[in-house]
């Protein structure tokens, strides 16, 4: 008997089975006695069985399900509590230092009388201690390789502040990267300010590097640099700054050291190798590099270019690209040794990829196939073996990796809100059968052939015949022959026989408190795919499957893939309707995006940037204490943003209130006080709107929070603050 002989009518019902009235949603077919007569739509949904909500899951399933372990090593574990847990020291992490998430989620949000901080979701969560870590394994790996390789130079790299220009991730890096000379690299006037500025605290060995297109400002900018004693190099992006470099250079009396950036013959095919090869953007061929060479000597000056620098591109997927990359580097290097150019630096850009799906593929846009250790290992041996074949003293290394610094640094974590699915709502066989008696009869022909494939068990006429009925309803319905109601009708009786055959779409939509635009912009722009999961309950099996759909009022406003090549996300019920209702909350976060995201984020909507909190490892009860805390921009802030004034609308807005609204004061009987404290409380409750963050409140929240916020510049600072908080619960 086919399990979608149970769909039918009673003209075709087989004898010794009825749909209970009234229930819709029983799982199996009812037996009956004979001559019993069924309801004239029986419904049986016979989708495959709900998975015992009582088996077993552990959060080591979780961990698995997710890839935490692959693309979240060593950095991210989940815990035994099934929370997503930071290990602040990598691999050196011990069990007590490890932190919690949701505890930190729980310290951010909650309001400031209870012992939190008052801040609104989407949060970005900065690990200090992770980018500390990242730039210590990064300089090791270097360190170890050169050592192996008896390699008679150092490696110091630089970072592209364009990854994340954030003062205190910029501060961070240079007070981290002061024991091995890092450096900075900027690439327009505005970062080579914030690098000069930053660099006066750090190393005076550290490299300044000055890339991208420069006019006469920039130039001049970046000689002054060097006349404050900062280790500036100007790397020529186009033929043409070698003239303003000479004249400029002469004017103000400094000698400049010079770069260029080398178009590489070599190139990968990923999207991120765009920007290499001989037809790249940025950088100059052999041929204009040789031009710069003659003008340098004419102008008494070819001492002064000592470093070359290259990029393949970003994510270099294997070693054996990035050798035969940094192969013809040195050769071209080598070459200008031999030129007369008094050489030091071979500067091999950025391309250190990381594994953003956990998949260790050397063959994705998304992976590496390769690690810190490998990565160094190949740059030293192609350079060593070069330099040694052409006789060249082995060069200083430098390296501009950005986002193999930053990206595991940041966190950031968001609320779902709701969920919903495109599924019919169900009705009772009584309602079925009233409304489906009210079709047309071209309508009801296409229901009786629908029964009949039911009862033969065609699942794919049922297909053709159910989406038939469907569109025969909906034309009926734009000629206004039916109503609302059969059109409900029909499609609850369809969705049931998609589920009954396999061909309903199980996935559900999870509304979440964000905009995509502002906070994760390369999944929009280039396809970028980033790990998200949720941050708890990971210690329960995963119920559903669902897609992110954002606050914004745009249709591309959606995550629908994912790492994994997924096109949905295993996640759980959200408990209680989630901030609709009073159940409980629902978290995800987004790994690995600490790189680009916040600099290239919009205002899509007028909605802002996220708040920020700065989460340092401590030895208290919960291991970790935030030092810093900002608000995100307020309604009032993204407004200035678009030219509009905040404080002028608000004063029309009040003029309004006191224009519509005095006839509260007529309706309170004389009562004149009660009238004007109406007005001041609505005029009151617009002036908060400007102060909050656009993004949408939970019930339970505090929403009167401006965006003056607080901020704790130190430790010290943290804990006399910490000391006056009504609350002894972490922090």
């Amino acid at each position: 008997m086919p399990a979608l002989a149970c769909c039918v009518d009673a003209a075709h019902a087989p004898p010794g089975y009825a749909f209970p009235a009234g229930d819709s949603s029983l799982p199996f077919p009812v037996p009956c006695s004979p001559g019993v007569p069924l309801s004239t739509t029986s419904i049986l949904t016979a989708a495959a069985a709900s998975e015992n909500s009582s088996a077993h899951w552990s959060p080591s399933l979780s961990a698995a399900l997710y890839k935490i372990d692959g693309w979240g090593a060593p950095y991210f574990s989940v815990n035994s509590s099934g929370n997503v847990s930071a290990r602040p020291y990598g691999t050196d992490t011990l069990p007590h230092q490890e932190i919690d998430l949701l505890k930190i989620v729980k310290k951010v949000s909650d309001p400031k009388w209870v012992g939190g901080l008052g801040l609104q979701l989407p949060v970005i969560v900065r690990l200090p201690d992770v980018l500390k870590n990242r730039l210590e394994s990064l300089q090791s790996a270097f360190d170890f390789a050169i050592q192996s390789q008896v390699y008679e130079a150092h490696y110091q790299g630089v970072y592209p502040v364009k990854c994340n220009q954030d003062r205190f991730v910029v501060e961070d890096i240079v007070r981290f990267g002061s024991p091995f000379r890092f450096g900075l690299e900027a690439g327009s006037k505005p970062e080579l300010l914030l690098a000069m500025s930053c660099l006066c605290k750090g190393n005076p060995e550290a490299l300044l590097i000055c890339n991208g297109f420069k006019d006469g400002e920039y130039i001049s900018l970046a000689l002054i640099a060097r006349k404050l004693a900062l280790n500036t190099v100007i790397v020529l992006e186009q033929e043409e700054e070698i003239d303003l470099v000479i004249e400029l250079s002469k004017k103000m009396s400094v000698r400049p050291v010079v770069g260029v950036r080398a178009k590489l013959r070599t190139k990968h095919s990923g999207h991120f190798g765009s920007t290499s090869g001989e037809k790249g953007k940025f950088g100059l061929t052999t041929t204009q590099i040789l031009r710069v060479v003659k003008k340098l000597e004419q102008a008494g000056m070819l001492d002064c270019f000592q470093l070359l620098h290259f990029h393949i591109g970003s994510q270099i997927p294997s070693t054996s690209l990035l050798a035969d990359g940094v192969s013809e580097a040195a050769q071209i290097y080598c070459e200008l040794v031999r030129l007369g150019a008094r050489m030091q630096v071979i500067d091999i850009g950025g391309g250190l990829g990381i594994d953003y799906d956990g998949s260790k593929s050397g063959n994705s846009d998304l992976s590496v196939a390769y690690g810190l250790e490998e990565y160094a290992l190949a740059v030293v041996q192609a350079v060593k073996f070069v330099c040694d074949r052409k006789n060249v003293k082995h060069p200083v290394i430098c390296s501009e990796s950005g986002r193999a610094i930053v990206s595991h640094h940041s966190i950031l974590i968001f609320e779902a809100i709701s969920s919903s699915s495109t599924s019919a709502a169900s009705m009772t066989s009584y309602e079925m059968q009233y409304y489906l008696g009210g079709l047309t009869e071209d309508a009801r022909a296409d229901y009786r052939n629908l029964t009949a494939s039911a009862i033969r068990g065609e699942h794919e006429a049922c297909l053709l015949y159910a989406d038939q009925l469907k569109q025969s309803c909906v034309d009926q319905f734009k000629e206004g022959n039916i109503g609302m109601e059969q059109l409900a009708a029909v499609d609850a009786l369809c969705e049931l026989f998609y589920k009954t055959i396999g061909a309903s779409d199980p996935v559900r939509t999870y509304h979440v408190n964000l905009s995509l635009f502002t906070s994760i912009p390369d999944f929009w722009g280039i396809g970028q795919l980033f790990p998200i999961v949720p941050i708890h309950r990971l210690d329960q099996r995963p119920g559903a499957r669902g897609i992110l759909s954002d606050l914004t009022c745009d249709s591309d406003g959606k995550i629908d893939k994912f790492i994994g090549g997924e096109s949905s996300l295993p996640l759980h019920e959200i408990e209680g309707g989630g901030a609709g209702g009073n159940g409980g909350k629902y978290y995800l976060g987004m790994f690995l995006g600490g790189a680009y995201e916040e600099a290239l984020g919009g205002i899509h909507n007028l909605f802002g940037g996220p708040s920020v909190v700065r989460v340092s490892q401590s030895d208290g009860p919960h291991s970790f204490l935030v030092t810093q805390a900002v608000p995100g921009p307020s309604c009032g802030d993204v407004l200035r943003v678009m030219q509009h004034e905040p404080e002028l609308m608000f004063e029309t807005l009040k003029h309004r209130v006191e224009e519509y609204c005095h006839h509260d004061e007529d309706s309170d009987d004389g009562d004149s006080d009660h009238g004007m404290g109406s007005i001041a409380s609505l005029a009151n409750s617009l002036a908060s709107y400007f102060h909050n963050m656009p993004y949408l409140v939970a019930p339970c929240s505090v929403t009167a929070m401006n965006n003056s916020g607080f901020y704790y510049c130190n430790e010290d600072d943290y804990n006399a603050a910490a000391d006056t908080s009504p609350c002894e619960d972490e922090k």
